[in-house]
């Protein structure tokens, strides 16, 4: 399991980008504990693979947002996990650690998991 940190100020936003495995039965979850107030986390617009196979693995992009006022910390845990199969362990994790505070600024780089 990845874990990775970054640091927003509030309004910014940081873009995990997730290696979907949808053609298996596969889907992203995701659960927000801590300071869960603090950031929003919603799938973004991704542009389509010229030329993909059908079935091809497809980079999905989830899009986190710092909410005002600051002040705190938020754990993001994303699962792949298969939902007909609630008790199989995940195939895949990535867990974002998210500081929110005034003037933080955005930490070098994007998310990903593959």
């Amino acid at each position: 399991m990845e874990v990775h940190r970054v640091v927003l100020s509030p309004g910014e936003t940081y873009a995990v980008r997730l290696t979907g495995r949808g053609a298996r039965g596969y889907v992203w979850t995701w659960r927000v504990t801590g300071d869960a107030d603090l950031v929003s986390v919603a799938p973004g617009p991704w542009p389509a693979a010229p030329g993909a196979a059908p079935g091809a693995a497809v980079e999905l992009r989830i899009v986190v947002r710092a909410r005002p006022p600051g002040g705190g910390r938020a754990r993001i845990r994303f699962a792949q996990v298969r939902p007909p199969y609630p008790d199989e362990a995940p195939y895949d994790e990535y867990v974002l650690d998210v500081e929110v505070t005034p003037g933080g600024g955005v930490t070098p780089g994007s998310g990903g998991a593959g």
